[in-house]
């Protein structure tokens, strides 16, 4: 194989991985499981869990007006990628004693897809 074929099927491959890396419409679907118990956008309101406007970057606790248990106050966690993709695998096992009951998304393409949705909220509930 000549270096300009090897070199362009290289290219191709990772555009498609990268463009399959993070869908927000998949994510926006996946939402629908966390909209239960969580608002993101303008006018979000604390529910059953806190708004998540601003997630990445936030610490553990940090939503004004919502009571969160011991454990997430504790946690001592800033929010980021990795962490998400984690604590959304099992959030009992990464948190123990949290409140949030929920079984996790394991499909790591799912979660990749969440995280780009969610990433779309600044703090004050805006699309960036």
């Amino acid at each position: 194989m000549k270096l300009p074929v090897v070199a362009a099927a290289f290219a191709a491959a990772f555009i498609a991985t990268s463009a399959q890396a993070q869908d927000v419409s998949a994510g926006e679907r996946s939402w629908n499981k966390c909209r239960a118990c969580h608002q993101i956008g303008e006018g979000a309101k604390n529910l059953v869990g806190p708004q998540l406007n601003g997630l990445f970057g936030r610490h553990t606790g940090a939503v004004e007006g919502y009571s969160y248990s011991s454990a997430n106050k504790g946690a001592n966690i800033t929010w980021d990628e990795a962490v998400f993709a984690e604590y959304i695998k099992d959030p009992k096992a990464k948190i123990p004693g949290t409140k949030m009951v929920f079984a996790g998304i394991k499909n790591d393409k799912e979660i990749a897809d969440l995280t780009a949705f969610l990433k779309q909220f600044g703090k004050d509930g805006k699309k960036m």
